[in-house]
């Protein structure tokens, strides 16, 4: 038989939680607009020049991100509100349910910090797309400072 032990589990230890997953959902929605910003200017560029691949790539990328970033902040407030959860379950003593509300706020704050990291993979995926374009100008261009910064070739690659 399986027998499960739980540390004793206090009113502040939720509490502990707001002020991380606050700032955490403050992070999640300021990517959020930055993404919302960035669509609206790929917008633009696309409608006065729409036979750019990169541009069409890079909208394709900005929703991927966006329905990551809305799945994070999905799971954030599921964490945020699971806590407050297990805030009342603790105050109204029902320690075991309070417990198992916690575990669940915690698995949820781990899912969204997981998407969190995926998002931010696919993010620099992105700004590579960008750089991209820029490699053939960077290998062609010539500085007095070389000598001290070595460009790198497509060999070393």
């Amino acid at each position: 038989m399986l027998i499960f032990t739980f540390m004793e589990l206090e009113l502040s230890t939720p509490a502990l939680l707001f002020s991380a997953i606050t700032l955490l959902m403050l992070a999640f929605t300021n990517r959020f607009l930055a993404i919302a910003s960035l669509i609206r200017g790929l917008h633009k560029n696309y409608m006065e020049a729409s036979n750019q691949e990169i541009i069409v790539e890079q909208i394709h990328n900005l929703r991927r991100r966006l329905t990551l970033i809305k799945n994070m902040q999905l799971f954030g407030v599921f964490s945020f509100l699971l806590c407050i959860i297990c805030m009342y379950l603790l105050f109204r003593g029902y320690t075991m349910a309070a417990n198992w509300v916690f575990v669940g706020s915690m698995a949820s704050l781990l899912i969204s910090l997981g998407i969190s990291l995926i998002e931010i993979q696919i993010s620099t995926k992105a700004l590579n797309l960008e750089l991209k374009d820029m490699e053939d100008i960077f290998e062609k261009r010539s500085s007095g400072l070389d000598f001290i910064f070595k460009k790198e070739s497509k060999k070393d690659e």
